[in-house]
């Protein structure tokens, strides 16, 4: 079964390399690195949060790119993207080496190994996922040009992630000069924007890499490779935006809809593990249901108002209560059983914050200003307060 990730317990870090002083220049590449960070930020992809997503363009050396690859592997617990797109080369043991700005042909130490990002991933990191992501050339022997040989997937596979690479024979097709992004990531924007005709509800891994080899090999580019560690091709970049119900749906319409086994593609809650996945994934399940914010509340017999949905689905932390989100989740159509999954992630987050939520100063609980609420007490009070 494909999965979403919980977008607070995730991280990307992408990295990009477009100037060179040795190498030929790939113009395409920064844009390439601002619109996959725009898209793994937005609605239609993970929805990360900024903070969950860091780009780093042109780095001056290898330690820049690690520093933030360790930093990233050591804070995600669900999936952890790693994204390169730049020259790549091949060293003297047929290993691949990611270009860098300074970075010289022949000369390694210029570069940076992809075995470090390897080891990084095998030693430090606490994500139960990779992902890895490959747009670059393989050796580096014509100017403009990305190319590739047999056996990347296999050089640069790292346990319990997914591999995608951007790997074939040496071809100026795969970056075309003049173009927005490189032939590879081009497509790979497309087809999480525009979705994959036919396609399952989530656009996993495993979907993404067999509808861009065809997408390549249908424009004459080169295909890529991919290689799939543990069952990692389930993880899923999005959802299929070619295959979202036609919005808005009625209300009406819905409620007659025929009785039966609901097999919408419904938000799974058992893989909520953060708040913010919590909160995602709620706003997520109006999307899968079609409805509009009118249409929830007029489902809800009452209980709710647009004004009240709209407030649920932009609030900033857990709602306090289980009330409300039963109602909405009910009205949007999600099944009493997966319901009862729900309450049982809020009921843990819940649990979780209870903690954080103990320790923070009385003054500022539930009141969001900071500021004490000294109109509630005796101005004696206040002092004693004050003085201590």
């Amino acid at each position: 079964m494909s999965v979403l990730p919980d977008p607070g317990a995730s991280r990307a870090v992408l990295v990009g390399t477009s100037q060179y002083e040795h190498l030929e220049q790939l113009p395409a590449v920064s844009n390439n690195v601002q619109a996959l960070a725009d898209l793994l930020r937005g609605p239609l992809s993970l929805q990360l949060p900024d903070r969950h997503v860091t780009a780093v363009e042109n780095p001056v050396a290898a330690h820049a790119v690690l520093g933030e690859l360790r930093r990233a592997a050591t804070e995600a617990s669900d999936t952890l993207i790693v994204y390169f797109a730049g020259h790549g080369l091949v060293d003297a043991q047929d290993q691949l080496v990611l270009a860098l700005p300074h970075t010289e042909f022949g000369r390694i130490e210029t570069g940076l190994p992809y075995d470090w990002v390897r080891q990084v991933l095998l030693l430090d990191s606490r994500a139960e996922r990779h992902v890895v992501i490959l747009d670059c050339c393989y050796s580096g022997l014509a100017l403009g040009r990305m190319s590739a040989g047999t056996g990347l997937a296999d050089q640069a596979a790292v346990e319990g992630s997914f591999l995608l690479a951007a790997a074939a024979e040496t071809r100026t097709a795969l970056a075309p000069v003049g173009e927005t992004y490189t032939a590879f990531t081009g497509a790979l924007l497309e087809a999480l924007r525009q979705g994959i005709p036919s396609g399952p509800a989530l656009v996993d891994l495993g979907t993404l890499y067999r509808h861009l080899r065809l997408t390549m090999e249908a424009r004459g580019h080169p295909v890529p490779q991919a290689r799939d560690r543990n069952s990692a091709a389930r993880v899923a970049l999005g959802r299929n935006h070619a295959n979202l119900p036609a919005w808005p749906v009625a209300a009406a319409a819905v409620a007659d809809a025929p009785a039966g086994p609901d097999e919408r593609p419904w938000p799974d809650p058992r893989a909520i593990r953060t708040v913010t996945g919590f909160l995602t994934a709620l706003a997520d399940v109006r999307v899968v249901s079609g409805l509009t914010q009118k249409a929830v509340s007029g489902r809800s017999a009452g209980s709710m108002t647009a004004g009240t949905v709209g407030r649920l689905l932009n609030r900033p932390d857990l709602p306090a209560t289980w009330g409300t989100t039963a109602v909405y989740l009910s009205a949007c159509g999600v099944p009493d059983e997966q319901i009862t999954h729900w309450q049982a992630a809020w009921q843990r987050l819940r649990t979780q914050s209870a903690p954080a939520e103990a320790a923070r100063p009385a003054a500022t609980r539930d009141g969001g200003s900071g500021k004490p609420r000294v109109w509630q007490r005796p101005m004696s009070t206040f002092r004693r307060r004050r003085d201590h």
